[in-house]
């Protein structure tokens, strides 16, 4: 199965169809009077789709088992056509298009099952989605226009080059993921003057300033006293992200102190200097965190109106 350890729960949902074509009009008339021998055919197979959204996964090997929140199942006959169309929401880290199709695909085999006996002449066609929405796809156009980031690594050993830096290329790594451009990287000692001016240099020429490390506790961790006091706007709700997200993998996650806030134009951002710790702020809160370019910039032209 796909590692979705590292995804966010959304609001998930899908939509699917299917076709019964049946081959004489008696069908179509047995099935709307209710006189199928077999019993009622639409809440039969629609209880058979049921089972069927929430046993996704007991049956298509790759499919993770998720919480179905909702499924609702609707008819439309036209000719000698039956339209099945299914929809399923979910809040989880992975779609459930898979668990609309099987749905789908279920309750026209139950139909075809039980209207067999009156009809020799029956297919099943066009299984397709219809649409989806939530997850990534949902989010790839949060990046108004290319964005600019220029990434900082705080700490005295890797700046004496006494190790490797492999925080701050996992953030560019996601960066680059976001289709957001890298216009600079380094690393500093864990100085709050140094680190201060830069944010001050920086946010100036670039939308996004990301530094990675001293947002421990200890004495040379000091990535937020130096920036909290420069800091225009804090948005405590991404700092809230970001700690829950490594909260969930890492307990030890509610010990950082995480720091994000507006600089003029510029999103400034202070994470954990851990690789893992690095990599799981960036999934906590990329792409959509990109959504704050568009408010920014609606503001601007509202104070420019």
């Amino acid at each position: 199965m796909v590692d979705i350890t590292h995804k966010i729960n959304t609001l998930r949902a899908a939509t699917a169809q299917a076709t019964v074509c049946v081959s004489k009009q008696e069908t179509i008339d047995a099935l709307q009077r209710n006189a199928v021998p077999k019993g009622n055919v639409f809440e039969m197979a629609k209880t058979a789709g049921l089972f069927a959204v929430k046993n996704t996964h007991t049956s298509i090997p790759d499919c993770h088992p998720l919480p179905v929140e909702y499924t609702a199942v609707d008819y439309r006959i036209e000719g000698l056509q039956i339209f099945i169309e299914i929809t399923v929401k979910t809040v989880y880290k992975t779609g459930v298009e898979v668990e609309a199709m099987h749905g789908a695909s279920v309750i026209a085999l139950t139909m075809y099952d039980m209207l067999k006996p009156i009809d020799k002449g029956i297919e099943i066609n066009n299984v397709k989605l219809l649409h989806k929405k939530g997850g990534k796809s949902s989010f790839k156009d949060q990046n108004p226009s290319r964005l600019s980031a220029h990434v900082i690594v705080c700490s005295d050993s890797i700046s004496e080059g006494k190790k490797e830096d492999r925080a701050g290329k996992a953030i560019m790594e996601k960066l680059q993921a976001s289709d957001v451009q890298i216009q600079g990287y380094e690393i500093i000692p864990d100085d709050l003057q140094t680190i201060r001016n830069k944010a001050l240099e920086l946010s100036e020429v670039v939308n996004l300033l990301i530094y990675t490390g001293g947002t421990g506790l200890s004495m040379r961790d000091v990535t937020p006293e130096a920036l909290e006091p420069i800091l225009e706007r804090r948005i405590p709700g991404v700092e809230e992200a970001i700690r829950k997200y490594g909260q969930d993998r890492m307990p030890y996650a509610m010990l950082s102190r995480s720091v994000v806030g507006t600089l003029g134009n510029c999103l400034v951002l202070a994470l954990p200097g851990s690789t893992n710790g690095a990599k799981e702020s960036m999934d906590a809160v990329f792409p959509h965190l990109l959504h704050v370019f568009k408010i920014l910039r609606g503001a601007q032209h509202q104070a420019n109106e």
